[in-house]
């Protein structure tokens, strides 16, 4: 079994890459690291070299993303947490993807699933290697991280690379919204309390992404079954 861990940096959420890594996970066994600073189409906002500390100098002169790449292609399977942002911004790889947030949400559903999050809440056993350049929010280090948990997310479940590109494809039916007036509440209270606010949301916000559309839409759905008929009034 070879699965390709891989993550990037970029000059914000819109994309950018600035920096591209992976380590391979080869029966079990963690190796291979590569690590490559790019330089990005755009320059790098102020929010994310605060995040990740890659500065426009460190980036002159390094090729472009589309020159990099070449390394990291040939494995049939890519694996990263948030798997649609890297996935995104990266070029095609040719190869079918893993994320590990979803098999997180699906594994462990009453944990938050942010990267580091989970390397504490499930104890994981990161193995860094002795390099004092590395820290969270580079992407090496956080293919290390994304490593042990996709160790542990195999160990719990015993889901095969197929399987998990499975559930990879498939929707995952949200508990709370992150973001709006109801930020942090229950979304299938909201929909009994508010049904209005799911359709709005549908209709007036473009970039929902398609685990929020999948959600709303089968709340939405939801109350067509439990309302009752003007009959039963």
């Amino acid at each position: 079994m070879n699965l390709r861990v891989i993550d990037t940096e970029t000059c914000g959420l819109e994309g950018g890459v600035v920096e591209v890594a992976s380590v391979d996970l080869i029966d079990g066994q963690i190796t291979n690291p590569m690590s490559d600073l790019i330089s990005p189409d755009r320059p790098i906002g102020i929010e994310a070299m605060a995040i990740h500390h890659i500065t426009e100098q460190m980036v002159e002169g390094k090729p472009r993303i589309a020159v990099a790449i070449g390394r990291y292609l040939g494995s049939p399977y890519y694996v990263a947490h948030n798997a649609a942002f890297d996935r995104g911004v990266l070029p095609e790889m040719h190869g079918a993807w893993i994320c590990t947030m979803k098999l997180a949400r699906n594994l462990y559903p009453d944990i938050k699933y942010g990267n580091q999050y989970l390397r504490y809440a499930l104890n994981l056993d990161v193995q860094l290697p002795q390099d004092t350049t590395l820290y969270p929010h580079r992407a090496l280090y956080d293919c290390y991280v994304t490593a042990a948990l996709l160790q542990r997310i195999i160990k719990d479940s015993g889901w095969t690379p197929e399987q998990m590109a499975q559930i990879t494809e498939q929707p995952v039916l949200l508990k709370k919204f992150k973001f709006g007036k109801y930020r942090g509440q229950e979304i299938d209270r909201i929909a009994q309390e508010d049904p209005g606010y799911l359709r709005w949301m549908l209709k007036s916000i473009e970039d929902l992404s398609p685990d929020m559309k999948h959600t709303l839409k089968y709340y939405l759905i939801c109350l067509l079954y439990t309302s009752p008929s003007p009959r039963d009034a």
